[in-house]
C-alpha cells in the first residue's frame, strides 16, 4: 500500500470513527448540554482529519479553506466541552459563540487573503498559537475543577480525554509553527494521521468505558440539602453521613474560607475517596462545590427571609455564608432558586 492511500485510509478511518461518535452522543445524550458540545466537537475534529496536511503552503484549495477554519474553530469548541463535561453547573453564553465565529473568521481569512498575500508565516503562527492558548485554558481549567468532581469515573476518565486531545493538538501546533510557510509531505502526512486515528480511536473506546450517566447526566439539578438521606445497607456508612449533615448543620463548616474535601475528610477522619463516593452516591452530588454552596444558600435563604435581618446587606449575607464574593453568590443562588437574592428578599416581605 502506498504512502497517500495509507494516509487516506487513516483519514477515512478517524472520519467515520468521529461521525459514528457524534451520531451516539446525539441520539442518546440530545438534551445534554455537555453532549451536544462534544458531538460538535467530534464533528469538527473530523474536518480537521480531513483538511490537516502538516507544513500548509500559502495556497489554499477553495474548497480546503472551510474546514481548515472550521478545524481551528474547533479548538473553542473543544474548551466548551471540556467546560461542560466536568461543570455540570455550565451553561452557553452568546459571547461563546462570538468567540467560535472570530477564531473560525480569523482562520479562514489567514487561508483565503492573509497567507496568499505572502504573510503564510504569520498567519499559520498566528492561528496556531491562538490553538495553543485555548489548550491551556482547558487544561487549566480541567486541573482545577478536578477536586471538586465527586463522580470517581468520570475523574478517571477526564484525565485521559483532555490529555489526549490536548497532547496532539499541541503537538500539532508546536509543529505547524516549527515549518510554517513550507511543504512537508508525505510521511510526515502519513504519521500525522496515524498518530490521529489512534487518539480518535484511543478517545471513542475510553468514553464507551464509562457509564454515560455519569459523563452525560440526564439532569444537572442538584438535590435538596434537606432530603433525607437514601437508605445505606452499612450502618459505619450511615453513621459518617449523620456525622456529615451534624457538621454542616450545626457546626456549619460550609462557612469556613477555603474548605476542601480533604479538610472536610480529616474531621471525620476517613480517607478523601471514601468522603466522595458517600457525598456522590449516598446524598446525589456530584460536585463538592454545589454540596457546600447549596448549604449556603440554605442559610442565606433563612436570612433573607429574616424580617429582622431586613437590613442586613445582601453581600454581608454572602460572605457570613461562605462565599468570598457577591458575584459567584448571585449566580449560585438563582441557580437554585430561579431568583436573585435581592427578588428573593423581597417577595419573602411581600409575603408577610
Amino acid at each position: 500500500m502506498t504512502l497517500a492511500a495509507t494516509e487516506l485510509a487513516f483519514r477515512a478511518a478517524s472520519v467515520a470513527l468521529l461521525l459514528v461518535l457524534a451520531a451516539s452522543l446525539l441520539s442518546d445524550f440530545r438534551n445534554v448540554l455537555a453532549a451536544r458540545l462534544g458531538a460538535a466537537f467530534a464533528l469538527g475534529s473530523a474536518a480537521h482529519a480531513a483538511s490537516y496536511s502538516v507544513g500548509v503552503s500559502s495556497l489554499v484549495a477553495g474548497w480546503h479553506a472551510p474546514l481548515i477554519a472550521l478545524s481551528t474553530g474547533n479548538i473553542v469548541v473543544f474548551w466548551l466541552f471540556t467546560r461542560a463535561l466536568f461543570d455540570d453547573e455550565f451553561r452557553l453564553r452568546r459571547w461563546h459563540g462570538l468567540v467560535w465565529a472570530l477564531v473560525t473568521a480569523f482562520s479562514f481569512a489567514g487561508c483565503v487573503w492573509i497567507a496568499p498575500g505572502g504573510y503564510a508565516r504569520f498567519s499559520v503562527t498566528a492561528v496556531n498559537l491562538l490553538v495553543l492558548g485555548f489548550i491551556a485554558v482547558a487544561i487549566g481549567q480541567t486541573i482545577a475543577s478536578w477536586p471538586a468532581d465527586l463522580v470517581e469515573r468520570r475523574r478517571r476518565v477526564r484525565v485521559f480525554i483532555v490529555c489526549a486531545a490536548a497532547l496532539y493538538g499541541g503537538l500539532n501546533a508546536v509543529l505547524q509553527i516549527a515549518v510554517a510557510g513550507s511543504e512537508v509531505g508525505g510521511v510526515a502526512d502519513t504519521i500525522n494521521t496515524g498518530v490521529l486515528a489512534c487518539v480518535v480511536a484511543a478517545i471513542a473506546c475510553a468514553m464507551m468505558r464509562v457509564d454515560g450517566a455519569d459523563l452525560f447526566p440526564a439532569s444537572a439539578a442538584a438535590p435538596a440539602i434537606l432530603a433525607r438521606p437514601a437508605p445505606v445497607d452499612e450502618s459505619a456508612d450511615q453513621k459518617l453521613i449523620d456525622a456529615l449533615m451534624r457538621l454542616m448543620a450545626d457546626e456549619r463548616v460550609y462557612r469556613q474560607e477555603n474548605i476542601t474535601i480533604g479538610v472536610l475528610a480529616g474531621r471525620l477522619k476517613i480517607p478523601e475517596y471514601r468522603l466522595r463516593r458517600l457525598i456522590n452516591q449516598r446524598l446525589g452530588y456530584r460536585n463538592f462545590n454545589v454540596f457546600l454552596n447549596n448549604h449556603r444558600i440554605e442559610e442565606a435563604k433563612a436570612a433573607l427571609a429574616d424580617p429582622a435581618q431586613a437590613e442586613v446587606p445582601v453581600i454581608t449575607i454572602a460572605m457570613d455564608t461562605g462565599f468570598q464574593s457577591l458575584g459567584p453568590f448571585n449566580r449560585a443562588f438563582k441557580a437554585v432558586t430561579g431568583v436573585t437574592p435581592t427578588e428573593y428578599r423581597r417577595l419573602k416581605v411581600n409575603a408577610i
